[in-house]
């Protein structure tokens, strides 16, 4: 199965977001770019764990949009859904205390909701 550019757009997105939380996890020092930026360095061990199951559902995604798994009403659920949960992310990373949330996430989680509703509609 071949799959959109909006698709690949999305993949591509998610695998940018998937790797940021998979560094938190790991240990990053990168506190200040996640989380409202309360935590300056490396984050707890709470939040590293959120990050780890985050990176884990953004690569769930990744892998799932590239095998093109799932019916066409299964996938447009799906991108639908994305598409509201990248909304609401890219507004929470708007009103971000961080200034790296709000230059980098938000619109990184932006241009991932308007790929994601794009790849709602499979030609």
């Amino acid at each position: 199965m071949t799959i959109s550019r909006a698709e690949q757009a999305t993949a591509a997105t998610l695998s940018t977001l998937g790797a940021f939380q998979l560094a938190l996890a790991v240990g990053a020092p990168w506190g200040r770019a996640a989380y409202a930026g309360t935590r300056r360095g490396t984050l707890p061990r709470r939040l590293r764990v959120v990050s780890g199951v985050a990176a884990m559902g953004y690569g769930t995604g990744v892998v799932l949009i590239v095998r093109g798994a799932g019916s066409a009403r299964v996938r447009d659920r799906a991108f639908t859904t994305l598409s509201v949960v990248m909304t609401i992310g890219s507004i929470a990373n708007g009103a971000s205390p961080s200034l790296v949330e709000r230059a980098v996430w938000t619109p990184v989680t932006a241009a991932t909701a308007v790929a994601a509703w794009r790849s709602r509609a499979r030609g």
